[in-house]
């Protein structure tokens, strides 16, 4: 009995620790990049030791693979969680635009370490995460968006259109917000998470 409680007690501090480290790698790729991202730049801001980021992770490239899976549940799971609370297809398609934009606007620095893994790291088979088409954690996200699209018009909410464009275009006003373009100093987020939902809205509308 008293083994397992010590065991118990190892793995939560081990998870503690891994936990307090991804905090320090999410903040380091918000203040210097990818490129700079060294262990030890990041065992800096954890305030440890390198050695002990190793005996957690094998490499930079482990870490940053375990993160980046961390930043897609987490969002992933706002998202969806405030898409359940809506019953018609329209809601729920407000919902959906308005919390991406909400969980990243509030979460500028994971957003940030997120399109940096995206842009300069590469997937435990080598493949840039760029490259790859949407999987795991980020597809629940996109299938949700396509599930919402053809609901609305099976049961006649929404018009006739391409549910794939429509989700790409969606999800590409979502993502040009918050990748630190002009319209980011110009509109604030509000302002154009209710733009968006409006122009989305007409688009999708059933024609009467």
């Amino acid at each position: 009995m008293k083994e397992a409680g010590k065991e118990s007690k190892q793995s939560f501090i081990a998870e503690a620790r891994r936990e307090q480290i991804v905090e320090a790698a999410i903040k380091t790729l918000d203040e210097i990049g990818y490129v700079s991202a060294s262990l030890s730049q990041i065992a800096k801001r954890a305030g440890i030791s390198t050695a002990l980021i190793s005996y957690h992770f094998a490499d930079k490239n482990d870490l940053m693979n375990d993160l980046i899976m961390r930043l897609l549940e987490q969002s992933s799971s706002y998202i969806l969680e405030r898409v359940g609370r809506a019953d018609k297809a329209m809601e729920k398609l407000r919902l959906f635009i308005e919390a991406s934009l909400a969980y990243q606007g509030t979460h500028p620095a994971r957003n940030a370490a997120l399109l940096e893994i995206i842009f300069n790291g590469r997937s435990p088979e080598n493949v840039p995460y760029y490259k790859l088409g949407d999987d795991g954690e980020g597809d629940l996200v996109i299938a949700e968006l396509k599930r919402i699209l053809n609901e609305g018009q099976q049961h006649g909410e929404f018009g006739a259109f391409h549910v794939d464009v429509m989700a790409s275009v969606i999800q590409g006003a979502i993502g040009e917000y918050m990748s630190y373009t002009g319209i980011t100093k110009q509109v604030d987020l509000e302002t154009y998470a209710s733009e968006l939902v409006n122009i989305v809205s007409k688009a999708v509308r059933k024609d009467v």
